[in-house]
């Protein structure tokens, strides 16, 4: 009786005690996490690559004296020609941009040939690396130089770029929490048909959420991890998508135990041992994938590793920790009004799942084949993505300075309006400066600031910005200039492009040998694992070709980010086997209780199709949230990523690797002991199945 009763105390109060823990670590790291916008950084020096020559020439100008410049052009223009009126008021308003703030020099307007457009090169040390000081600059300048009368005016520039995608990546936080909580809540209220049950993974998510940003902001203080717009709204994702996936497995297995056990607290503990091994090695091997992005030499590829892995884990020990506990104290009543009874059988109605799993069992090598040829058809597209995205196309809403950039590039086509930055050393600076204007492309050069070491030399080029031309003068000086360094905001566009693609050639092969080293071991089979990573590199394929066929002819968009190959690739291997190992895990199990090879596959995907299938939904759908940020990177990555999972959860995991395991049978855990257990009875299909409606 006293044991009886000890027990009884013990389940009631493990919940409260997981509770009051959770409160107590919230409080704890509350101060940090609302901090973490604090050390959100979206300069260029927090993107770039950590040894390229731009990246070194960004920091040795913020050592220049009065700092890092920030550089903006200021374009007057008007359709049918500038004015005398138009000349005083630009002269009138650049002298009051001049008194209100320290210049490096007294801006000079460059007039167009065709009389429409007079720019003024503005630059000024005074805000330095401060990001806010820089945006308040711009906003004045902006504010000072004021269109009027037919006189269209408009501020770009460098500076003016960093400050309106600064003003976008601000933006993305809420915007993205509100939208990524509402697109789940819908689907989870789909899913589970309950009026309450939703809101327990959702507002678990959320807290989960709110954790990692304390975390993330605990890394970077601790260890100087990097936190850029990109990233902390990608770690959000995570923390909705891979955490709402878990939150499905645990509530499904944990509904089946309901019928088998009377106590919610034994029905949790039973339906953790359940499923808690499969979330717990697919996460790790998530986790695992992210931070092989640590190998990137790209800043901002690097940082999204830590946090995107801080996501992951955060949504782990939620669903793990916190989710049981409220389910535990809600009770039964939280499954109103499908609740599941103790001893009750649940209503048995065909499935979709297993009618797809005896069409791939009949004909296995068909289904194969035909879905390989799908896929490979698909990965042509990717032939067709376009070009590098530029800077003024990656808004998908134009922006004061991308304007001013169309308008420079039509009224200035013999010269560029982005400086080329030199870094000499002093004591070779005219040397060097003559060098520099002999150089092929270059229209003009005039010495800046010296200290440190170094002087800083202002290249124009006869090229528009970011243009091959303009490229091939950067890299004319940089082949020529062997002791100066070649910096800039278009030099550092080319190092991005350059450094992303020397990522790829590392990063992918570390991903794939630290997915499958974990897999094998998990999985204890070499064949069950290639099967997996070859699933999810054919899915990257097709989603990058399905990109390439839509996003110019479809959406419009007129160039590719540099970083999209390299992060979607990590993202869908690093998803896409979460959910192998799901199906896997099942078919593993089911093995080992001596069912035969062929039913042990379609019993597998027919108990795990239903909860893989609205996983694979709601991490779409979160990814899918990105299409509608308004930068281009973004929803570029969201649109690829949330196509592959799609692809991933009703063709390669419901048929290919399942017609894969069929046609193997038990050569699938080679060379593992299943591999070599006799089994009676193999080659017989087993009987059309059903599946009890576990999502209701």
């Amino acid at each position: 009786m006293g044991a009886a009763t000890t027990s009884i105390r013990r389940r009631r109060a493990v919940p409260w005690l997981v509770l009051g823990l959770w409160i107590a670590v919230l409080a704890l790291t509350s101060p940090f996490a609302s901090r973490l916008a604090d050390v959100q950084h979206d300069r260029a020096v927090d993107y770039l690559p950590a040894n390229a020559d731009s990246t070194q020439v960004a920091k040795i100008q913020d050592r220049l004296p009065g700092g890092e410049a920030t550089e903006m052009v200021v374009v007057y223009h008007r359709d049918s020609g500038l004015t005398a009126a138009d000349k005083a008021t630009a002269a009138e308003q650049i002298e009051r941009i001049a008194g209100a703030h320290q210049l490096t020099a007294q801006p000079r307007g460059v007039p167009s040939k065709d009389g429409t457009t007079l720019m003024y090169p503005v630059a000024s040390t005074e805000p330095g690396t401060d990001e806010k000081a820089r945006d308040a600059l711009v906003n004045d300048v902006r504010d000072i130089a004021e269109s009027q009368g037919g006189l269209t005016v408009d501020v770009g520039g460098a500076g003016a770029l960093q400050t309106d995608a600064a003003e976008v990546y601000n933006s993305l936080g809420g915007p993205l929490l509100y939208t990524t909580a509402a697109v789940v809540a819908l689907l989870l209220i789909l899913i589970y048909r309950s009026p309450f049950l939703w809101l327990v993974p959702l507002t678990v998510a959320g807290l989960a959420d709110y954790l990692s940003m304390g975390v993330a902001y605990g890394l970077n203080h601790w260890f100087g991890t990097s936190v850029t717009g990109a990233s902390s709204g990608i770690m959000t994702i995570l923390v909705f998508g891979a955490g709402t996936d878990y939150a499905l497995l645990l509530v499904s297995r944990y509904r089946e135990e309901l019928r088998r056990v009377e106590r919610p607290y034994d029905a949790m503990v039973a339906a953790l041992k359940g499923c808690g091994p499969a979330v717990l090695a697919s996460s790790g091997t998530v986790a695992a994938g992210l931070l092989c992005l640590l190998a990137a030499d790209l800043n901002s590829s690097r940082g999204m590793g830590p946090l995107g892995t801080v996501g992951v884990l955060c949504a782990l020990v939620a669903m793990l920790t916190l989710l049981p506990a409220v389910l535990v104290l809600l009770g039964r009543r939280v499954f109103w009004p499908l609740v599941p009874r103790y001893g009750s059988t649940p209503k048995v109605r065909r499935s979709l799942f297993a009618a797809m799993g005896n069409s791939a069992g009949r004909r296995p090598l068909t289904v194969l084949a035909g879905g390989a040829v799908l896929l490979g058809a698909l990965a042509l597209g990717a032939f067709t993505l376009p070009g590098a995205l530029k800077q003024e196309d990656s808004f998908t809403t134009k922006p004061d300075a991308v304007a001013a950039m169309e308008t420079l590039a039509k009224a200035y086509p013999e010269r560029g309006s982005q400086p080329i930055v030199v870094l000499a050393p002093t004591g070779r600076a005219d040397a060097v400066l003559g060098e520099v204007r002999d150089t092929r492309g270059v229209a003009g050069a005039e010495r800046g600031r010296s200290g440190e070491g170094w002087t800083e030399i202002a290249v124009t080029a006869s090229a528009q910005p970011q243009s091959s031309g303009e490229t091939a003068t950067i890299e004319a000086l940089r082949d020529r200039l062997d002791d100066s360094l070649v910096g800039g905001a278009s030099a550092q566009q080319l190092d991005l492009k350059d450094t992303n693609a020397r990522d790829r050639m590392i990063v992918v092969p570390i991903v794939l040998v630290s997915v499958l080293l974990i897999l094998i071991v998990l999985l204890r089979s070499v064949v069950a694992p290639l099967i997996l990573v070859a699933a999810v590199v054919a899915v990257w394929g097709a989603a990058l070709g399905i990109g390439g066929l839509v996003f110019g002819p479809v959406f419009g968009l007129e160039g590719t980010d540099p970083g999209l190959g390299l992060l979607s690739f990590v993202f869908l291997v690093a998803l896409g086997v979460d959910y192998g190992i799901f199906l896997m895990h099942r078919m593993r199990e089911e093995s080992l209780k001596g069912t035969e090879p062929v039913a042990a596959a379609l019993t597998a995907l027919r108990t795990t199709g239903g909860v893989i299938a609205s996983a694979g939904l709601v991490l779409a759908a979160t990814f899918a949230v990105l299409t509608n940020m308004p930068l281009v990177g973004l929803a570029e990555m969201g649109f690829v990523v949330a196509v592959g999972v799609l692809l991933d959860t009703f063709l390669v995991r419901t048929y290919l690797v399942t017609s894969a395991s069929v046609a193997l049978r038990r050569k699938v855990w080679w060379p593992g002991a299943l591999s070599k257990e006799p089994v009676a009875g193999e080659g017989e299909l087993p009987e059309p199945v059903t599946e009890p409606a576990r999502l209701r």
